[in-house]
């Protein structure tokens, strides 16, 4: 068995606009990376080094979405062996860029490969969603499997076993502008009302439908009819004072779509990759019109998933 081993996990989009904790997107713009060090005695995770974005990270299992999510991954192989996890965060904090996600799924992968039998895919997600719970409870499965399971991924009901793979329309690039600006994804959840019209729903049904449809045809005309979210982002906009602006930037500029990313304060945007570059302007234009810092990632949407690298 291993003395140690090293995983990393990408950064992620949830909702992708028309899904709210249905759909998610794995993308390849950021990543964190974890190892685990086999530790003598209890079987239970601690935290060693943290380096990258952070300095500091919680070190109470229960606030610390790497931690919980090794030690449900102990618990569940029968481990009779403790983990030092150090944590490379690559992936911002409260971005909305599944940042807890890839810290959960990156630590389960580590934890994973130290097992004398290792767990199933579908058995750590279950694990990595336990991990994502510090972040959020109940935890939204969205950034967790896309992920772990990569590329777009639709979830039928929160479990592994309804998790569907969505094909990537090409040739998409897909950017995402994160502010200088941080939410919680827990407080913006709370916002959310409970009751919502039926002609709202059907209307975000049918974008959803149209979205995916899109993408297993590759109809860019079709994606962008129907990348979008007429049910949760408006909710949620006026927590990111930008985003009306630069969203009214990306669409005329030629975007397919443009919406928060995840709970927000970074915003995604797909564009036709020949319309990048303009998207690109309209959008800093917009931010920089509001006088907001912001970090720009870019990559064409591209496979994308969670491995063990060491």
């Amino acid at each position: 068995m291993h003395a140690k081993a090293s995983a990393r996990a990408p950064a992620s989009i949830g909702n992708v606009a028309a899904g709210y904790d249905c759909l998610g997107l794995a993308i390849d713009v950021a990543w964190d990376e974890v190892t685990a060090h086999r530790q003598q005695g209890p079987s239970k995770a601690a935290l060693g080094a943290v380096g990258g974005l952070v300095s500091s990270l919680p070190k109470k299992i229960s606030r610390n979405t790497a931690l919980r999510a090794a030690q449900a991954v102990l618990k569940a192989g029968g481990a009779h062996f403790g983990v030092r996890l150090d944590v490379i965060k690559g992936v911002p904090m409260s971005a909305g860029m599944g940042g807890s996600a890839a810290s959960a799924v990156a630590a389960a992968l580590a934890s994973n490969a130290l097992l004398a039998q290792p767990l199933s895919q579908d058995a750590l997600f279950t694990c990595a969603m336990e991990g994502e719970a510090a972040s959020a409870d109940p935890p939204p499965p969205d950034n967790v499997a896309a992920a772990l399971y990569g590329d777009l991924v639709l979830i039928g009901d929160g479990s592994a076993q309804k998790i569907t793979p969505i094909p990537l329309p090409h040739p998409v690039t897909c950017l995402v502008f994160h502010p200088d600006l941080k939410v919680k994804t827990d407080e913006a959840r709370d916002l959310l009302s409970a009751e919502i019209p039926l002609p709202l729903a059907v209307t975000q049904m049918r974008h959803m439908g149209g979205l995916i449809a899109g993408c297993f045809m590759n109809d860019l005309d079709l994606i962008a009819q129907n990348l979008r979210d007429v049910l949760v982002e408006p909710q949620r906009a006026r927590l990111v004072p930008p985003f009306n602006a630069v969203k009214e930037a990306a669409l005329r500029a030629g975007a397919l779509g443009c919406s928060l990313s995840g709970s927000g304060p970074s915003i995604f945007a797909w564009v036709s990759t020949d319309k990048q570059d303009v998207v690109k302007r309209a959008m800093g234009d917009a931010f920089a019109a509001h006088h907001c810092d912001v970090n720009l990632y870019s990559t064409a949407l591209k496979p994308c998933k969670a491995g063990i690298i060491a």
